[in-house]
């Protein structure tokens, strides 16, 4: 029995990760999807006050509170920034790392990093005109949904806290590194935001080196919403990476 950790990326809510809980649950496995503070069904608690970290101590503590060891950690997009946090604090406590189509980023470096300057502009000047200091959520045609699926993620995507866009994370790769690590390239269609994270995995020089260091890649012809939209090929990749 393995220790499943799935982490919604921006806009989303553990409601996104519905078609996957419950298969893997099915298959035997503990499977815990949170939401992060000010998202979902806590987007009554959106604030200016929340930042990363706010989101690094949502995933940390559900793993504090469940006393879990052995996790298979998947984190969506953003989240990417989330789960390489936990990888550096909390290392011992992860059997693998699942980057879904997610940000990989440098030390240092904020998820807006490797956004073009447009994109980071209008999502500060959103935020910038919004009292509780967010953005509101991209059509879900970009993931490519389409139909029921579509009509779905509209219905549940909430605005997403602007203090965590550019909020820069330090950490050491050498510690989160010694994780095993996957990283799911969702291709069909790809997402603009994610085209720079797809060539540093890719690159055998990415944190000096530590990158290719256990570290494998997926790729699956869907869009960025895989929990959605390919629920089924995402749960084979994820029993996959649980021992």
């Amino acid at each position: 029995m393995a220790n499943f950790v799935l982490v919604h990326g921006a806009w989303h809510g553990g409601w996104c990760w519905r078609d996957v809980v419950a298969p893997l649950a099915r298959a035997g496995h503990r499977v815990f999807a949170p939401t992060l503070t000010g998202v979902g069904e806590r987007a009554h608690l959106l604030s200016r006050q929340i930042t990363l970290e706010t989101h690094i101590a949502d995933v940390m503590g559900v793993i504090e509170a469940e006393e879990l060891s052995q996790v298979v950690l998947a984190v969506h997009s953003y989240a990417g920034m989330i789960g390489t946090a936990v990888a550096d604090r909390m290392g011992e406590r992860l059997a693998h790392l699942v980057y879904v189509d997610a940000v990989v980023p440098r030390p240092g470096e904020s998820w807006s990093s490797t956004h073009a300057s447009a994109t980071r502009e209008a999502r500060l000047a959103a935020a910038r005109a919004n009292p509780t200091f967010s953005f509101p959520p991209p059509d879900p045609a970009v993931f490519g949904l389409a139909a029921e699926a579509h009509a779905w993620v509209v219905r549940r995507q909430t605005p997403h806290p602007g203090g965590t866009y550019e909020a820069p994370l330090a950490f050491d790769v050498q510690r989160v590194s010694r994780v095993p690590r996957t990283f799911i390239d969702c291709t069909t269609p790809p997402l603009a935001t994610i085209d720079v994270i797809r060539q540093r995995v890719r690159d055998p020089r990415f944190w000096d080196g530590h990158w290719a260091r256990g570290a494998h890649l997926v790729e699956l012809a869907t869009g960025h919403d895989p929990m959605i939209s390919a629920p089924a090929a995402l749960v084979d990749v994820l029993l996959g990476c649980s021992g």
